[in-house]
């Protein structure tokens, strides 16, 4: 199963640290977060992987290249003007073959992905939108599903949002589903979500997960990475 990587947004939220760099080649720790995502990435057997590229593109293709150096192969899509994440991934639509995984460059998780994979296959779903419970979903997309997983409603960012579970934007979708998608601008999370409920499956998946959309969560994830590994070196001292 191929991969696409959205990495063209702007990191507005994130500005001072995004006006020289796009927001994947921001560091957690010691490495771009992005190079993260290319090692979950492949962990779970995703090798053939397709990157979104908008905003200050050179930067990415020069960490990254062919993907050789991280044992990936990695093709690059670039916009000459925003598509937004639907549209990016329909524009890597002759790239891809039968069901494929989105996800976002700018964000750190260690979801189990193969789990998600067997899940989708198991349902014969078309579209599977990786979820999780979220205590306080602030800019965040919210989902309602019933007993069998499948999502009944789906809200954009909802003003006063209760706890519910939330929209990671990682996906796994059936190709056959791009031909939805018309060229230009479009969103997943605006646009096609809501207009394929009853149709798509929800995955439940309770590791960790940060969009890294504001400072305070950039500062977070750091945290919490900071602990982990200072944790892995006391066990290695042992």
């Amino acid at each position: 199963m191929k991969a696409v990587i959205l990495a063209g947004g702007k990191g507005t939220r994130l500005m001072p640290l995004t006006g020289s760099i796009p927001k994947p080649m921001i560091k957690l720790i010691d490495k771009p977060v992005m190079e993260y995502i290319i090692e979950l990435l492949k962990k779970h057997g995703f090798t053939e992987i397709a990157v979104t590229l908008g905003y200050l593109p050179d930067s990415i293709i020069e960490y990254f290249g062919d993907g050789s150096r991280f044992g990936v192969k990695l093709t690059y899509f670039i916009e000459d003007t925003p598509l937004g994440t639907a549209g990016s991934v329909k524009e890597c639509q002759n790239f891809l073959s039968d069901d494929f995984l989105v996800i976002s460059g700018d964000c750190f998780t260690e979801i189990n992905l193969s789990e998600a994979v067997k899940f989708h296959r198991d349902r014969k779903s078309i579209f599977t939108v990786i979820c999780q419970p979220h205590p306080n979903p602030v800019g965040l997309g919210v989902l309602k599903t019933d007993s069998f997983g499948v999502i009944t409603e789906f809200i954009e960012k909802p003003d006063d949002p209760s706890p519910s579970l939330i929209n990671t934007g990682i996906y796994i979708i059936n190709k056959k589903v791009l031909d939805r998608i018309p060229k230009g601008f479009y969103d997943f999370g605006k646009q096609l979500l809501p207009s394929m409920t009853g149709e798509l499956y929800a995955y439940a998946d309770y590791s960790y997960w940060s969009d890294i959309g504001t400072l305070v969560s950039y500062y977070e994830t750091n945290c919490v990475l900071a602990k982990k590994y200072s944790e892995k070196i006391g066990e290695n001292a042992v």
